[in-house]
């Protein structure tokens, strides 16, 4: 693996403390016609999966990224979601749905 190569594959942390939010120019809400959570932007539009609603519409700015995963193991009566919850963070943030606050 060249150095690029490794450096390219290397994700940031996603510390338990900032404070994840939609980005700008994206807009989250229920759309009964995909049954589904949605992520709408002007050229178009995302349609999430369950989980993936579920953790974006927790992502309000003002949650830490450790309280939303203790809302979502409480809500659905799980433990250890940090994983999957970070990870599908740094995808969103990764495709600029998402914006991490300090």
């Amino acid at each position: 693996m060249s150095k690029n190569e490794a450096t390219a594959s290397v994700r940031p942390a996603i510390a338990a403390s900032t404070r994840p939010a939609i980005a700008r120019g994206f807009r989250l809400q229920w759309e009964p016609a995909q049954n589904a959570h949605v992520l709408l932007y002007p050229e178009g539009m995302v349609k999430l999966n369950g989980s993936a609603g579920e953790i974006l519409k927790r992502c309000d700015g003002e949650r830490t990224v450790a309280a939303i995963v203790e809302d979502l193991e409480s809500a659905f009566a799980a433990t250890g979601l940090t994983g999957d919850v970070t990870e599908f963070m740094t995808f969103a943030i990764e495709h600029r749905w998402l914006e991490m606050r300090e």
